[in-house]
């Protein structure tokens, strides 16, 4: 099975993840814990090693929990990473809170529902206004130091913090977004990581589902699909995305792959990447970004997709890191 390296650390990783986010159910419709276990547990036959979740994903950990169930008898095969720095209030919203004890609790909490001794990865997931980012970084050396981590990384912050975290507790991975249309972190972060020989694992490959190919006309999206008030959804921009995944149609029809498969592919042959966070919520679906690991692009191929890029134009989507 394909495999690389995370940074300077001794993990072996698929370059496709499973990201759970969306079995946790918050976001996501038709979420169901048959079809999430299903899910997981064909991981293994996909070739998939790497699994990436979050304290904060579902309110009662209902991601590290489903991980701890399908995976219990097999958890030495796989790769699990976690975040902490982020979790549900009084009134069930999501908020920040890195302080070092909320981290060490935090902590404690994921190796019980994951019901394991450690992870391989653990992230300070994104930033605290009122939290220095070296004072977490000091809590997670902390666990690095008792066992409870193997390795430090750090998810959505900017480089100037990225270098700050580091220099307390030294990262073999950063997450950050990234995919055809968002490219911002390919001006520093990129470079910089490439540099300190630390991993970049990125999400959002398919945009939120846009480069998927499967969303032909609006109507395809669910009333309550919470993606109708993105405005890469609406409007013009809609129609330049629509004109861009056909590009992306034509080309995976010619290398008989399916766009989601295309675009993974893409993304994961980008220098610098080391892995994408695929989510899914039934088994076909990880089956389509999984078998991105199966070919390779030509040269000429991958010009065709920059031309289209280029044609495409920025998108309405907020800038993200550099």
């Amino acid at each position: 099975m394909q495999r690389r390296q995370i940074g300077s650390s001794d993990l072996q990783v698929s370059p496709v993840s499973f990201g759970t986010w969306p079995i946790a159910g918050v976001t996501s419709l038709g979420v169901n814990d048959g079809d999430s276990l299903a899910t997981l547990r064909a991981c293994a036959e996909l070739g998939i090693n790497f699994i990436d979740t979050a304290y904060c994903y579902g309110p009662n950990g209902e991601s590290e929990n489903l991980v701890r169930q399908a995976l219990s008898e097999s958890r030495d095969e796989f790769v699990i990473a976690t975040k902490c720095g982020v979790h549900y209030n009084e009134e069930g919203k999501q908020t920040n809170d890195a302080r070092p004890e909320q981290i060490l609790r935090e902590c404690d909490e994921s190796l019980r529902r994951l019901g394991t001794d450690r992870v391989e990865l653990y992230y300070l997931h994104s930033p605290d206004p009122n939290v220095r980012v070296a004072e977490s970084a000091g809590a997670i050396r902390e666990l690095v130091t008792a066992g409870k981590v193997r390795y430090a990384g750090i998810s959505n912050h900017p480089l100037e913090q990225i270098h700050e975290f580091h220099t307390v507790c030294p990262v073999v991975a950063v997450q950050l977004p990234y995919n055809m249309l968002q490219r911002d972190i390919e001006q520093r972060t990129i470079p910089w990581c490439r540099e300190n020989n630390v991993a970049v694992i990125v999400y959002w490959a398919l945009m939120k589902g846009l480069l998927a190919g499967k969303l032909r006309t609006q109507s395809d999206l669910d009333a309550n699909d919470n993606r109708r008030g993105y405005p890469m959804y609406q409007g013009q921009e809609w129609e330049q995305n629509q004109t861009f995944v056909d590009s992306l149609r034509d080309l995976a029809s010619e290398c008989d792959q399916s766009v989601p498969s295309l675009v993974i592919n893409w993304t994961i042959s980008q220098p610098g990447i080391t892995a994408a966070l695929c989510g899914a919520k039934r088994p076909w679906q990880l089956e389509e970004s999984a078998a991105a690991m199966n070919f390779q692009l030509s040269e000429a191929q991958h010009g065709r997709i920059e031309a289209a890029i280029k044609a495409r134009g920025k998108a309405a989507a907020k800038r993200l890191f550099t």
